[in-house]
């Protein structure tokens, strides 16, 4: 009782924050009270638009599970955009080659530094290269596997045994990886679990309702954790 008490405080602190920010820049972002989390559009090749329902459901599950206010569109940004700063939660998918310029690179971390969230999930194919690029936002750090006591895992809902397995890719363990800049957890990135894919629309991968309704939950402890850290 006291844990779900706290819980429904949190979220509406969380809210009340919300209200309290104005988004800058352009016209999409000025609103008011609502939680907006950007798409990373990436060079390189690699399909970051893929499934755009799922950033609109994740939202939408958001709004509907808790006293979160969201804007539920697909909206992306690019790295080398001033528009980055207005996003507390920014959110990379996709499969194939990522790229980051030097000017992303720099921006990313600066980002990062100073506050942001980043979620990257593997559409699969994209370990390779994530990996080598994250690695020139902070070349003197390396991506840390989270334990599954790790509050990301239970601060909503519970996953014991860490990300949910979405979809099997090489039938590896979920696997989930996190970052750190100044003592906080500020890059979120789940292999071999694809979560994701679980939040598109019902047709698009054919996933069974109850592999969808833990993804979904993934994806708001993921949402939760960044906002009240």
């Amino acid at each position: 009782m006291y844990i779900r008490l706290r819980k429904l405080l949190t979220l509406g602190i969380v809210s009340l924050l919300c209200s309290m920010v104005v988004l800058p820049v352009h016209s999409s972002l000025q609103r008011t009270g609502e939680f907006v989390m950007a798409r990373v559009k990436f060079g390189g090749g690699g399909d970051w638009y893929n499934d755009p329902s799922s950033d609109v459901n994740l939202l939408k599950f958001l709004e509907q599970t808790t006293t979160l206010k969201t804007h539920p569109e697909f909206t992306f940004v690019e790295l080398n955009s001033d528009n980055v700063f207005a996003y507390p939660f920014l959110f990379l998918t996709g499969h194939g080659n990522v790229e980051f310029d030097q000017g992303e690179v720099r921006r990313l971390r600066s980002y990062l530094n100073n506050g942001g969230f980043l979620y990257i999930d593997d559409d699969y194919g994209l370990d390779k290269t994530i990996r080598r690029e994250m690695k020139k936002v902070f070349p003197e750090k390396e991506f840390v596997l989270l334990p599954f006591e790790h509050e990301l895992f239970h601060c909503l809902y519970s996953f014991p045994q860490g990300a949910p397995k979405v979809h099997e890719h090489d039938d590896k363990p979920s696997q989930t990886y996190g970052l750190f800049a100044n003592g906080r957890l500020c890059v979120v990135y789940t292999f071999e679990s694809n979560p994701s894919d679980g939040w598109a629309d019902p047709e698009v991968h054919n996933d069974p309702p109850a592999v969808r309704q833990r993804a979904l939950e993934f994806g708001a402890n993921v949402v939760w954790y960044s906002l009240t850290q």
